[in-house]
């Protein structure tokens, strides 16, 4: 009985040690690597880059009072549509003590010389109908009370100016009312009644009134890096798509590109401004953020390959033409010219033909 128990104790130490053996050397042996295989197709490239930035105006007018005072009434608010000189808000002047003083004192003296010259008329009126003065003297005083009734009135209109800003004769011409300049949307009333205004002058840029724009002229103001603005030019067509408009891409045309570029985050920053074609029936509110795509480079009907497929070795480019793949995949390396890559695919301007196998930097299942 103990002879058998040897006799397989003894067997299962040589299966062990025959197993152990037979793994060691399937370990041992190099590993075959098969590799994905690509093909080279003919295909149409572009090169693009987004540019984000907003939609804004061309132009925003700021409409500023042509005199200080007080906001007296406010006619229009953000949203509504104005035509050009159509009244936004009025301004109630609040006149300087000096100058109404001044204005006030006048008005009498041109008041009291009025009637001076009122009495000195009637005087010579009287003693030429009795031909005791000549016709000459007449005419005189008759020149010297008018002038004494226009100084008069100019006094009182003056006075009114002060107090008010305007007169009766010139409503329709009243710095008080605060008119649009153009035809467009109001952007912005940052007014209420009762705040104080200045107006424009060359010390003070004066109170803004309202902020009117055209929306009809919208434009994409936005920034590009320095290693793609010396492809841009003015006339590129521009693919413009909106945060706040899903789905939805408006066509535009590169209009400016600054040349002086801006450092940003540590790098140079240009800024693009590219006009908007936007359809009467979609509202864009200014604003907006948005990205514009610009088509930098284009090549048509090229051989491809995916850029995974290329190895790059120096000034030189290699790829791996697929020779023979029974027992196992061999490859030939083959220098290449490239040309335009989209960043997926890239031209093969030399080295290949359409339809060949060759090599990825993936490996297969």
């Amino acid at each position: 009985m103990k002879k058998y128990v040897k006799i397989a104790a003894l067997i299962l130490v040589g299966f062990i040690f025959l197993g152990t053996f037979g793994f060691l050397y399937q370990k041992s042996k190099p590993e075959t690597l098969v590799y994905e295989t690509l093909t080279t197709t003919i295909a149409d490239l572009e090169k693009t880059t987004v540019a984000t930035g907003k939609i804004e105006p061309r132009d925003e007018i700021l409409i500023k009072p042509q005199i200080s005072g007080i906001i007296d009434v406010v006619y229009k608010e953000a949203g509504e549509t104005v035509k050009k000189g159509e009244v936004i808000a009025k301004v109630k002047v609040i006149p300087e003590l000096g100058q109404l003083n001044a204005a006030e004192s006048r008005v009498r003296l041109a008041e009291i010389n009025a009637r001076q010259s009122e009495t000195d008329f009637e005087r010579m009126k009287t003693l030429y109908g009795q031909k005791l003065i000549s016709a000459e003297e007449y005419e005189k005083s008759e020149v010297n009370v008018k002038q004494a009734r226009e100084e008069l009135q100019t006094a009182k209109d003056n006075l009114q100016i002060v107090k008010e800003g305007i007169t009766q004769n010139s409503a329709s011409f009243s710095s008080t009312l605060i008119r649009s300049t153009i035809d467009g949307l109001i952007l912005d009333v940052p007014i209420k009644e009762g705040n104080s205004v200045i107006m424009s002058n060359t010390f003070n840029d004066g109170t803004t009134i309202a902020t009117v724009a055209d929306m009809n002229d919208l434009i994409f103001r936005g920034n590009i890096d320095e290693t793609e603005v010396g492809l841009l030019h003015e006339g590129m067509p521009v693919k413009i798509t909106l945060g706040a408009l899903q789905n939805m891409a408006f066509d535009a045309e590169l209009e400016y590109i600054s040349p002086k570029g801006v450092e940003e985050n540590g790098a140079n920053q240009f800024e693009i401004k590219a006009a908007i074609h936007v359809p009467d029936t979609i509202t864009v509110r200014s604003g907006y953020s948005a990205n514009a795509e610009i088509v930098l480079e284009r090549a048509h009907q090229v051989l491809t390959v995916p850029e995974s497929a290329i190895e790059f070795s120096g000034d030189s480019t290699f790829i791996y033409i697929l020779t023979d793949s029974v027992p196992e995949q061999k490859f030939h390396r083959q220098p290449v010219t490239t040309g335009m890559s989209d960043g997926i695919r890239i031209e093969i301007k030399q080295g290949l033909t359409e339809g060949q196998k060759v090599r990825s930097a993936q490996k297969g299942a």
